[in-house]
């Protein structure tokens, strides 16, 4: 019994290629291999309720071919959602597999918590080369790849085109066509789109998702040729001119012209009570939920160097540590396959070229215009900046929340919170 025990050991050892006698290998994923050992495997996401459903569905589609495998889907809020994952680091508590962010792989990759996936390049079925290479390439360092992206959306405005119209404006697209939807152009909207008093009052726009999301008044600085960083993530760059200027419209906005909401106040497009709402295309998947009035999508205001979107990026990882790895490579590539990604292209902006250009991406039930989404995402794609990352992200994003607590409590003033801002952001920086 002994010896058949050590064969059988040793067989599985072979078959996986791990080194060693004393680890457990991993149960085979492959229905073929002959195993009906049961994994249970733990996802990670900050997505909202569609997209959890969505999920379901491609987890329960692989637990027909894969049903020895169950995985658990979970959430947590994207504000929180780094933190969280430090947190869960630090007690060797990672899920198996998870959503990261442009702004969280830095970090991630920094502290060795991702897995590499690189092998999967090896499968000719996984079409690798579908991927946009540019998509990609966030996830690699030192020739390897530690993640595999699912959206690559741009920054857009979600607007209300029936308080356009009833303020006999002309829509935002036919003036981005023209070459006219400015940021002055954007502002005089905001305001003349602005009625009401208390609870009925309609606000022009809302640049923020949550008052923790500042990053899409980035375009801002972006379309007149600057930004809040330099290239190189060394240089905190808004005490400038535009970032003078980003500052001073949202308080002109906030506190005279009364066409954005303040801080704290809880007001969604949702509602019918915004007129114009900056979010990257996914927010698609609540806005096409809306049935009380008629929406679409414009491209981002421009300025002097014309529009310039922020670009999001999401994909999965592996999280080091798991105990079943090759079971998750198995989702991962299950997820990320051409089916998988044509599944979540309901909601996200697809990575793979043969989805991307699609009637089936385009054609969404509930979609904008299919013009509109060329106008607004795929031809804006090339302009965007990626939303920036560094090691020390969170440090940086709670000194520039700190100072637009002084915009929201009107306790400082747009030049000095920038240079304020400069001072705290640079030492971090630079170290």
């Amino acid at each position: 019994m002994k010896k058949a025990a050590c064969l059988a050991l040793s067989i599985l050892l072979a078959a996986f290629t791990f080194v060693g006698c004393s680890n457990k290998p991993a149960a085979s994923s492959d229905p073929a291999a002959g195993t009906n050992e049961p994994v249970e495997l733990s996802f990670l996401t900050w997505g909202n309720q569609a997209h959890l459903d969505l999920y379901q569905k491609l987890i329960d589609k692989f637990t027909q071919t894969h049903p020895n495998i169950k995985v658990k889907l979970e959430s947590v809020p994207f504000p929180d959602y780094q933190q969280k994952v430090t947190v869960l680091a630090a007690g060797q508590e990672l899920p198996d597999i998870g959503w990261v962010s442009e702004r969280m792989v830095p970090q991630f990759m920094a502290n060795g918590i991702l897995e590499d996936v690189t092998d999967l390049g090896q499968d000719a079925s996984f079409k690798m080369d579908d991927f946009i290479g540019s998509t990609l390439e966030l996830f690699k360092k030192d020739d390897k790849l530690y993640g595999i992206p699912f959206s690559t959306p741009p920054s857009v405005m979600f607007y209300n085109k029936d308080l356009i119209e009833k303020a006999g404006l002309q829509s935002p697209n036919d003036l981005a066509k023209e070459g006219k939807w400015t940021w002055e152009e954007f502002e005089k909207t905001a305001k003349a789109i602005t009625s009401g008093t208390g609870a009925s009052k309609i606000y022009g726009a809302n640049f923020f998702r949550d008052w923790k999301t500042w990053i899409l008044l980035s375009s801002y600085a972006w379309s007149n040729g600057s930004g809040p960083f330099n290239k190189e993530m060394t240089q905190f760059t808004w005490n400038d001119q535009y970032g003078t200027e980003t500052l001073s419209m949202l308080q002109r906005m906030m506190f005279t012209d009364g066409s954005h909401p303040k801080a704290g106040e809880q007001v969604s497009f949702e509602s019918g009570k915004i007129g114009m709402f900056f979010d990257v295309y996914s927010y698609v998947s609540k806005a096409r939920a809306i049935k009380d009035f008629k929406w679409d999508i414009a491209p981002m205001p421009s300025g002097s160097q014309g529009s310039a979107p922020m670009l999001g990026q999401a994909g999965y990882s592996i999280f080091k540590g798991t105990k079943h790895l090759q079971e998750t490579k198995e989702f991962l590539k299950f997820i990320a396959s051409e089916e998988g990604v044509q599944a979540t292209s309901a909601y996200f902006v697809p990575p793979r070229t043969s989805v991307l250009n699609s009637d089936l991406f385009l054609n969404q039930p509930g979609n904008p215009d299919p013009a509109h989404i060329k106008q607004a995402v795929i031809d804006e794609m090339p302009k965007a900046h990626f939303q920036p990352g560094h090691v020390e992200w969170q440090k940086i994003d709670n000194a520039i929340l700190a100072g637009f607590d002084q915009l929201f409590g009107q306790t400082a003033q747009p030049v000095d919170i920038m240079k304020s801002m400069e001072e705290k952001i640079n030492p971090i920086l630079k170290k």
